[in-house]
């Protein structure tokens, strides 16, 4: 008679066998999961940390903010843009009448912290939980993007940059980077896998987040076509497919016709911009005021402490990824590449240097090229080491109200 309830060396053996196989197998959902709960973390002490070390600078209320009864939703809540889009949930989209309108800022956001409000609240918490599910899902997703194509070393290297470059710190408070990501990764990645209908919501809901989500439709045009060029295994996208980059802009073309039906100016949020003097420009211009010679000379000025620091940082920033764009497209990644080069060129050709790095953080195919670069060991600790020390830093800064991006 057999023994019941006992199980064997072998069975045990075999238990253990299938265990390992299927948590090999949840790689995708997993690691990224540890990699974002590490990470968000990690942010969270510098921000606790940071109010101590700083205690003497305070440096005055901005916009919409609320007076702090919580540390971490008063900084991930609280700081900077982060009051325009409670503004909108609370008070509708305004336009004349105000310093600084709110109609700049895309609609996507308020309209999900508007709908999830009711649950937590709070239009602070539903941000703060919009932003961070968002990023969640689009470390999620961007594993899996790049395990397709380059194994599971390389996109566990590249969900860790991606969580820990230094600006990685908004992806948890309530701006539109998390989602921006999360649409855009979406949309690469289920256009890659043919499920171009998904693909297609994606793209409109990138350009429904922010007005630079328009670079997902020829970043989808592009790789539909190289899809049907290369005709893999047979097989070739329908031409069905090619509504997908083409229906992409429909969502700044929603929110287009709302402010015209508002403000009868469909371009309001190009108006609002022009407030924070963001107005199109030649990026020669941008540089050539950047190098511009400071009245006492360049190095009375370095020694005095003159120069804006932020601008160059900024500047900096965009320079590196304007790199690796150009290796992005050396190396025949067109769609990639193409995203790349226009997520800093239209930015950069928006008359100011402010913000450059946060929105460099959003052009992912970036960290897919570190990430196949940090095979080397030297490579991953000089990466790691940087954005670590970077993260730390501007998550201290931002939490006690400087200006950082």
């Amino acid at each position: 008679m057999a023994t019941i309830g006992i199980s064997t060396p072998k069975q045990e053996v075999m238990a253990k066998a299938n265990w390992v196989t299927r948590l090999q197998a949840a790689r995708w959902l997993w690691l990224p999961t540890v990699v974002f709960v590490v990470t968000r973390l990690g942010i969270a002490l510098a921000i606790y940390l940071a109010v101590p070390l700083f205690a003497n600078y305070s440096p005055p209320t901005l916009y919409h903010l609320r007076p702090p009864d919580n540390l971490f939703v008063d900084v991930l809540g609280s700081r900077w843009d982060t009051g325009f889009y409670v503004s909108i949930v609370e008070e509708g989209y305004i336009l004349q009448d105000v310093p600084l309108p709110n109609a700049a800022f895309f609609p996507l956001l308020p309209l999900l912290m508007r709908a999830i409000t009711p649950l937590v609240g709070d239009a602070l918490l539903a941000g703060i939980l919009i932003s961070n599910v968002a990023l969640w899902l689009a470390a999620i997703l961007f594993y899996c993007l790049v395990e397709m194509s380059w194994g599971p070393k390389v996109a566990d290297r590249a969900v860790w940059y991606l969580l820990i470059f230094p600006m990685a710190f908004f992806g948890s408070a309530v701006y539109t980077e998390s989602l921006f990501l999360f649409t855009t990764i979406g949309a690469l990645y289920f256009a890659r896998r043919g499920y171009w209908a998904i693909a297609a919501v994606l793209g409109i809901a990138a350009t429904m987040t922010r007005f630079i989500g328009l670079i997902v439709a020829p970043m989808l045009l592009l790789e539909w076509w190289l899809q049907w060029r290369a005709a893999r295994n047979g097989k070739r996208p329908s031409p069905l497919a090619l509504l997908a980059p083409l229906v992409t802009p429909l969502g700044t073309g929603t929110f287009m016709f709302y402010l015209w039906r508002k403000f009868g100016n469909p371009l309001a949020f190009m108006d609002a911009a022009s407030a924070w003097e963001r107005v199109p420009q030649s990026p020669f211009i941008t540089v050539a005021e950047l190098f511009q010679t400071p009245a006492e000379g360049w190095w009375r000025a370095l020694m005095a402490g003159h120069i804006h620091l932020d601008n160059w940082l900024d500047f900096s920033f965009i320079v590196v990824f304007l790199v690796l764009g150009l290796v992005l497209l050396y190396e025949r990644r067109w769609s990639e590449g193409l995203f790349v080069m226009l997520g800093v060129i239209i930015p950069f050709s928006s008359g100011l240097l402010m913000s450059q790095r946060r929105y460099m953080w959003v052009l992912f195919p970036v960290f897919i090229l570190l990430a196949r670069w940090g095979d080397r060991p030297w490579v991953d600790r000089l990466i790691t080491t940087v954005s670590l020390i970077g993260l730390a830093i501007f998550s201290a800064l931002f939490a006690k109200g400087y200006w950082v991006a």
